[in-house]
This record gives C-alpha cells, structure tokens and sequence, in this order.
C-alpha cells in the first residue's frame, strides 16, 4: 500500500486517468489518501476524508511513507478559515496560496512539518477540532454549533458552480455542504446521495432548525441536490453559483427566475 498528500493549492481527481477525464472532485492542500493502483502517470487515489476513489496525475502527488501517514492521520487537524492564505514552504523556500477549508495536519504554532518538508501558515484556522456526532451538549450548545456552520459558510458565497469543485473558485452543491461541514470538524460523504443517508430524518419543514440538510430530487425520483438550510424559509445551496434563495414545502423558489427549481425530497440533521 502507497500513501500521499495534496501539497498544492488544489489537485483535481478525476473519473479517469486522462486530463480530459471528468472532475469528479478535488483535493485541498494537506489532505491525504492512498494510492490503490497506477498506470503510466496516473494513481488511482482513495481519499481519506471521504473514501472517494478517483484519479490524480503523478505531477500533483506526494508520497509519504505509511509511518507519517499514520502520524498526520492521528494528529490535530486545523482547517484554514481565511478565504486565501499564503503559506511558506521554508524547504523550499517558496510560497503560494491555500485556500478556505484547506486542511493544515499536525500544526503546531504556525508550523507544519510534512514529507520532509517544513510549512508555515500564518492565518487563521477553526478551533473546533474534537466535535462527535454522539457528543453530549446542551440544546444551546448545538444551536451555537449549528449558527456558526451557517455563518461560515455564507464565504462561499457568489462562488461559481463546477462540477466536483470543492473552493471558493469553483464548487458543486454537495461539495458546498462537505466544506461547510468540515469547518466544523464533521465528515460528510462527497456525493448528495451518499450524505442523504447521514444524520436523522426531519418529519417535515416546520421542525427544521440551521444547519440542516435539504435534498431534492430529480424527475426520477432520485436525488440530485442539496443545500443547507439558513432557517425555516431560506436555503444556502449551488445552482449556478452559491446562492441564498427562498425555500418551502415545495421546494427551492429562485429569487432571480422567480419559479421553483428544485423539489424538496427530504431534510437531514447531522447535528
């Protein structure tokens, strides 16, 4: 078993192992994964945040011997909470941009040593790290949690759409609710699909508090969107572009088309 980290601003995954291939998503700066198998300068990669499989190409992997991957894995992890971060590779003597929800493995005061290499990234980052889905905690507490995941995410605000994006320069609906939900250290699964079996059923929208997740579905019946719920009557989603439009039982009302776009499937609590 092979084992890298994404030590670039951004390095596409994609369904296949040629650049015309589909982005399926991307890795963030400090994220790591295992590599499954390679063909010509290619690697099939597992990501292990999310357990997605896809394809990277060699020029953006970093190999890392099993023992620090263990190491990184198992240490405190902060997110980058500054839209775009300069961070210094003091090896290398270079510098180049992280950007919001970047991962920074093993940071201690500023500093990060990884493959080899020494970082430092003087910004700032999340400090709630010890988050459990099974966490005991006052009504009030949660509420807290929940205002602020929404509050954070409101960054990515205007961001455009793109298929398998995970940034502010270009994400998809379900990589908005992933990114947000990482701020707040809790792992969602990549697809909208998958993150529909997360978390407890909401009866109805009338019960839904902050932070939930509404999904939608497609003339199939399946689902085909999500977003997160800002309160009972607005939800931040991806359509185009990371907006806050109108929701109700219906679904989701497009300020700007003024018609319904999508319809409500079922709503989620993670937290």
């Amino acid at each position: 078993m092979a084992y890298g980290i994404c030590l670039l601003s951004v390095v596409p995954v994609r369904t296949e192992p040629a650049h015309k291939a589909e982005m399926c998503t991307q890795l963030l700066f400090g994220e790591l994964y295992t590599v499954l198998s390679s063909q010509d300068s290619w690697y099939k990669v597992k990501l292990a945040y999310d357990d997605y499989e896809g394809w990277i190409s060699a020029k953006g992997h970093t190999e890392l011997e099993e023992s620090e991957f263990e190491r990184l894995s198992g240490a405190d992890t902060r997110c980058s909470m500054d839209l775009v971060q300069l961070v210094t590779n003091e090896t290398a003597k270079s510098q180049f941009p992280i950007l919001y929800g970047s991962s920074l493995p093993g940071i201690e005061e500023f500093r990060m040593q990884i493959a080899g290499q020494s970082f430092n990234y003087d910004g700032q980052v999340s400090m709630i790290s010890d988050f459990e889905d099974d966490e005991e905690g006052s009504h009030d507490d949660f509420m807290e949690i929940k205002h602020d995941l929404v509050s954070d995410s409101m960054q990515f605000l205007g961001a455009p759409y793109v298929w398998g994006g995970r940034s502010l320069f270009g994400i998809d609906c379900s990589g908005l609710v992933q990114m947000a939900y990482k701020l707040k250290n809790i792992r969602l699964k990549r697809d909208a699909s998958q993150q529909a079996e997360q978390g407890e059923p909401v009866l109805s929208l009338d019960e839904a508090e902050p932070g939930d997740l509404a999904f939608f579905e497609n003339e199939e019946g399946k689902i085909s969107h999500v977003g997160i719920l800002a309160d009972r009557q607005k939800i931040l989603h991806c359509s185009g572009k990371v907006r806050l439009d109108i929701i109700d039982q219906q679904g989701i009302f497009h300020n700007d088309l003024h018609e319904y776009t999508h319809k409500l499937k079922t709503i989620r609590r993670v937290i």
